[in-house]
């Protein structure tokens, strides 16, 4: 049994002293003759077989009774090693029963049966080390059964104290042996002189091969579930990695937690080095962050002295035993009082050889840490930095992304400036040849039409003084009235060619102008306009009907007036081309292509809306339209700028919106929303 004296260093071995009073307490070995002991043998045959047999049943009993024990309780060993102790004390017919196991050089009380609550607590705090002062440092320097027939009268027994004040006399100890070496000490005494029979010690051994197995289990249980859970954790923090490319928060709040749970830690806490300053990144403890702003540890420079720092600094693990015993300064101690911890580990978050941070544990308890515990350690320092440079990658890749985009970008523009430039150019000769073959007939019309008017009236006034009967007077004025009429719609109509002629003739120019208040509806007039007389010039026998609802609230907006109406050109254009080709395919010949212009005043925006009664969008189409070069047209129809370029011109340039409603067979309708306040071009 443990004493306070147990940590004796006596290496001696002990004599026995043959215990006082002992003859005559088992008449069945007191001196006689042959004879004698014949006769009582046979006299107490009955009842001493009868005992025998009882004992045999109680061990088989306990035997079962702790194999169900251990089947019942699976890998769980406290319960296992009470059950033991608990057989052993009824069977032996003892009192206290403890088993001792070993941890590192000592061996520490683990189970125990018969024992007051005082003697509970001394065991649970002795410390027992190899030496014959004791019960169970004998066991252990032996490493086989010790038999002391009286802890009193025992030579190198040391407590004699302890074991008076307890009654202890008879004591057996078993070694619980693996591989020849003792892991722990099955201990029995007695309150009396009593030596434990052969049969006990038998029983006792069984109960300790027993144990031996259960701890066996248990350790590899232990070892198992602890890999798997480390294991799991690993895992975990690699699906946070995963689901977390740009933030590494998320990674270092699972890395601390991770760390406190399976290193029985009482706190984790995982720092970041940035620009020569540590900072705190994450941590387990509620009291851990406001502790640290409170007391000003965190964050500090990393010339600073304290572990953290110099861990980043060196690149090499740090533990600190006990807090309160060590040489830290006096404000580190005050903070691990303050959060409650004695000893610490920290390792540090190394890429290429250089720190990038820290991850520390903090235990309650003094003492140093065992090698799985820094590599698990070790192991979340590397999925941080996994983590870290995961991001540092992704941002790269980001700004390399956007980069490259600002770039397509800027090339697609290009690119459709030369397209539209090439096609303003195509539009400029066509515009030339117009001004060329049309420009001076339409002026000889309108001259020669405006001098006729003034000639009917010339005429007028001459037939005046001729002698004409009323009836002849009455028809020249009609058809000279008819005339004059004829002559003001040719007037009329020749100036509005040469109207459409010169807004060609606009439109035609390059570069994008600048940017100036423009009337909308006036905009969206000229744009239908340019288009079906562009379309007619273009296509022999082209025909569609164009309705207009131009809101006069609509008023102006500050825009890029020219590159506006390229982007109307384009969204007209397309409408006719449908609503033309529908009509094209139509078995019955009976349909009618019809575009319609709306505007409306919205109060803070204007919108436009140009539909066209075509064959609608397909949804696949639909969701591509605006791609750049994307066409549904036959080759050589289209490039598959033009509503790209539309789409670049309202949103990016007027800071605009532009949506497509459509239905199969039915319509297709472009709705444009700009805004009236300014808005910077690009």
């Amino acid at each position: 049994m443990a004493r306070s004296s147990r940590t004796s260093g006596k290496t001696s071995v002990s004599k026995t002293r043959k215990p006082r009073g002992a003859k005559g307490r088992n008449p069945g070995r007191s001196k006689g003759n042959v004879a004698q002991t014949t006769i009582r043998l046979r006299r107490s045959s009955g009842s001493g077989l009868g005992k025998e047999l009882k004992e045999a049943r109680e061990q088989q009993a306990a035997t079962s009774e702790v194999l169900e024990a251990i089947n019942r309780s699976g890998f769980d060993l406290d319960e296992i090693l009470q059950t033991l102790v608990s057989a052993a004390a009824r069977l032996c017919k003892t009192g206290p029963a403890d088993i001792f196991l070993l941890e590192g050089d000592v061996y520490r009380f683990r189970a125990g049966q018969n024992l007051t609550e005082a003697y509970r607590e001394h065991e649970k705090r002795a410390e027992i080390r190899a030496g014959l002062g004791t019960l169970v440092g004998r066991v252990a320097l032996k490493k086989g059964v010790v038999h002391i027939a009286d802890a009193l009268e025992d030579i190198d027994y040391e407590d004699k104290g302890a074991a008076s004040a307890n009654n202890f006399r008879s004591m057996l100890g078993v070694p619980l042996l693996r591989n020849g070496e003792p892991v722990g000490v099955f201990a029995l005494a007695r309150t009396r002189v009593e030596p434990f029979s052969e049969s006990q010690i038998r029983l006792v051994s069984m109960f300790a091969s027993q144990a031996v197995i259960a701890i066996e289990n248990a350790r590899l249980f232990n070892e198992t579930k602890e890999a798997l859970e480390r294991q799991t954790a690993t895992a975990n923090i690699l699906r946070v990695i995963a689901g977390s490319p740009t933030d590494v928060q998320p990674v270092f709040d699972a890395i601390a937690k991770s760390a406190k749970h399976l290193l029985a830690s009482h706190t984790a806490v995982v720092t970041r080095v940035i620009d020569g300053v540590v900072h705190l990144a994450a941590s387990t403890a509620e009291s851990e962050a406001p502790a640290h702003a409170a007391q000003g540890l965190l964050p500090y420079p990393l010339s600073s002295d304290r572990i953290h720092a110099r861990v980043a600094r060196t690149g090499q693990v740090a533990v600190n035993t006990d807090a309160p015993s060590s040489d830290l300064p006096q404000e580190i101690k005050d903070f691990a009082r303050t959060v409650g911890w004695r000893s610490m580990l920290v390792v540090p978050m190394l890429r290429n050889g250089i720190a990038i941070g820290t991850i520390g544990i903090t235990r309650r308890e003094a003492g140093s840490f065992d090698e799985k515990t820094v590599d698990l350690l070790k192991t979340f320092a590397n999925q941080a930095v996994i983590a870290i440079e995961n991001a540092r990658l992704f941002y790269e890749l980001r700004k390399r992304t956007q980069e490259l985009s600002r770039s397509l970008d800027d090339l697609r523009t290009a690119q459709d400036r030369l397209i539209q430039t090439e096609k303003l150019a195509s539009l400029g000769q066509l515009t030339a040849g117009i001004a060329h073959e049309i420009k001076n007939p339409l002026n000889f019309v309108n001259n020669f039409s405006a001098l006729s008017v003034e000639l009917t009236d010339e005429l007028r006034d001459v037939l005046k003084q001729e002698t004409l009967t009323d009836r002849g007077r009455d028809e020249l004025d009609e058809l000279t009235g008819l005339l004059q009429d004829n002559l003001g719609k040719v007037v009329q109509h020749g100036k509005r060619a040469d109207s459409i002629v010169k807004n060609m003739l606009l439109h035609s120019r390059e570069g994008s102008g600048e940017r100036r208040p423009a009337e909308i509806n006036r905009l969206v007039e000229e744009s239908l306009n340019l288009a079906y007389h562009g379309a007619r010039a273009e296509k022999a026998g082209f025909s569609i009907t164009l309705k207009r609802d131009l809101d006069p609230e609509a008023g102006a907006l500050d825009l890029y007036p020219q590159e506006m109406t390229r982007a109307l050109l384009n969204l007209i254009s397309n409408g006719f081309y449908a609503a033309t080709r529908r009509k094209a395919e139509a078995a019955d010949g009976a349909f009618e292509p019809v575009l319609s212009a709306v505007t409306r005043n919205l109060g803070k925006t204007i919108e436009i809306r140009i539909r066209d009664n075509g064959a609608g969008i397909p949804p696949e189409v639909k969701e591509k339209m605006f791609n750049p070069f994307f066409t549904t047209k036959p080759t050589g129809e289209g490039t598959g700028l033009g509503l790209s370029m539309t789409h670049d011109i309202i949103v990016k340039q007027h800071g605009g919106r532009i949506d497509v409603e459509t239905e199969l067979g039915v319509f297709t309708e472009f709705i444009i929303t700009l805004p009236r306040e300014e808005r910077p071009a690009g």
